[in-house]
C-alpha cells in the first residue's frame, strides 16, 4: 500500500474542516480493507462532532474493516473528550494496522493513544509524511506547545514592495486569482487583524467570523465603517481613553502602552485568553513590521509590477536601520503562482 499517497488524501480531507474545528486539530482519515480496497474517508468538520476516525468508521459494518488498515494524519485520541476515544473504536471495529503522521502534541494523548493501539495488537506505522503533517497543524501545536496563539501575516506588494502608492492608493494590486486565494486563506484563521489606519484609509469589510482593530485612540468610531458590520470585532484601544457609551458595535480591550504604540505581545495574549488560536494580520507597512517579531508566518503575494516612487508606501515600513545585518531572517517555503502574480510563504529563521 502506497502510504504516502493516503497520507497526502488525508491532508486534503482534513483541510476541509478550515474555519470550523478550531481549537481542534485538523484531521482526515481514510480506511481500507483487508484486501486494500479503500472503503471509507472522513474528516472532523465541526468542533465538538466526531473526529476524522470516527466519521469514516461509522460509515461501515465492522465486518467489512476486520483485517483493514486505517491511515490518518494525526494520532487517535485516547481520552474522554467531547466525543469518546478514537483509539476504543479503531480496536472495536478489527482494524489492523494504523499509518499515523504524526504523534498528537495535547499532553493528553502525546503516544497514548498508540500505546493503547499497540497493547490490542494493531500494527502502528508512524511518521509518514510528518513535515507535512506538522505544518497541516501548525497552529494547533503552537497552541498545545507554547499556549499561544498563532500570528501570521498577509501582504500584497509590487516587485518593489510597494503596498500603494503615495497617496494611499491601492486598488488593485493583484488580479482575482490572487485575491480569491486570500479569501481562502483567511478562512484558515479564527481572526483578521488590522489597524485603525488601514480600516480610516481602505473601509475593508474584511468579512470574518471575527476581526480585530488596533485603534489607540479610537478614531474607527468616528465613522461609518463596513468592518463593524461583521459578526464579532474586538477593539484594542489606549487604557488614557474613557470609552463612549454607545459601545454596542465591537468589544472593547484597554491595553498598555509600549513605546507609544499599543503592546502587541499583550495583544496576542488577551486574544489566546479570549479562545482566538490564530490570527491573520492584515495591515499598512508599521503595523506589518512591528508584528514581525510575533510573526509564525508570513503570506506575500507579489504582482508583476513596478511602482518606481520612493514615496510610495512600503510593507514594512517601521523603522531606521544603519546595518544590513540587522535585518530579520526567512526561509523561503513555498511559491505558487495566481497568473500573473506569485504568492511566497515564508516563515522566520530567528525572533531577532
Amino acid at each position: 500500500m502506497q502510504y504516502e499517497k493516503s497520507m497526502k488524501h488525508c491532508i486534503e480531507l482534513a483541510k476541509l474542516g478550515y474555519g470550523n474545528v478550531s481549537p481542534n486539530p485538523l484531521v482526515g482519515c481514510v480506511v481500507y480493507d483487508s484486501a486494500g480496497n479503500l472503503i471509507s474517508e472522513g474528516y472532523h468538520k465541526q468542533y465538538g462532532q466526531n473526529h476524522a476516525e470516527r466519521d469514516a468508521l461509522l460509515k461501515l459494518d465492522p465486518k467489512e474493516t476486520i483485517g483493514g488498515t486505517l491511515v490518518v494524519n494525526l494520532e487517535p485520541c485516547s481520552h474522554y473528550g467531547k466525543t469518546p476515544p478514537c483509539a476504543d473504536l479503531i480496536i472495536q471495529y478489527g482494524i489492523k494496522r494504523v499509518v499515523i503522521g504524526m504523534r498528537d502534541v495535547n499532553p493528553i494523548v502525546a503516544g497514548n493513544g498508540i500505546r493503547k493501539l499497540q497493547d490490542a495488537g494493531i500494527e502502528v506505522v508512524e511518521n509518514v509524511l510528518e513535515k507535512e503533517c506538522r505544518v497541516l497543524n501548525e497552529v494547533f501545536i503552537k497552541n498545545m506547545m507554547g499556549q499561544q496563539t498563532f500570528v501570521a501575516l498577509k501582504t500584497a506588494t509590487t516587485l518593489d514592495g510597494k503596498i500603494a502608492a503615495h497617496n494611499g492608493d491601492s486598488k488593485w494590486i493583484t488580479l482575482e486569482k490572487a485575491r480569491s486565494e486570500v479569501k481562502i486563506i483567511r478562512n484558515m484563521y479564527d481572526a483578521i487583524l488590522t489597524s485603525s489606519s488601514t480600516v480610516i484609509a481602505d473601509n475593508p469589510s474584511m468579512e470574518h467570523r471575527c476581526n480585530v482593530i488596533i485603534d489607540r485612540n479610537l478614531k474607527t468610531l468616528q465613522g461609518d465603517y463596513k468592518i463593524y458590520n461583521n459578526k464579532r470585532v474586538i477593539v484594542f484601544y489606549d487604557k488614557r481613553i474613557n470609552l463612549p457609551e454607545s459601545s454596542s458595535c465591537a468589544e472593547f480591550i484597554k491595553a498598555p502602552v509600549k513605546n507609544n504604540e499599543v503592546n502587541l505581545e499583550f495583544v496576542f495574549k488577551k486574544l489566546y485568553d479570549l479562545g482566538i488560536k490564530s490570527v491573520l494580520i492584515e495591515a499598512g507597512g508599521h503595523l506589518n513590521g512591528s508584528a514581525l517579531v510575533y510573526t509564525d508566518k508570513v503570506y506575500h503575494f507579489i504582482a508583476p509590477k513596478i511602482l518606481g516612487d520612493n514615496s510610495g508606501l512600503s510593507c514594512f515600513n517601521y523603522r531606521k536601520a544603519d546595518s544590513i545585518n540587522l535585518c530579520k531572517n526567512f526561509y523561503i517555503d513555498s511559491i505558487k503562482t495566481f497568473e500573473p502574480d506569485i504568492l511566497l510563504t515564508y516563515y522566520p529563521i530567528d525572533n531577532s
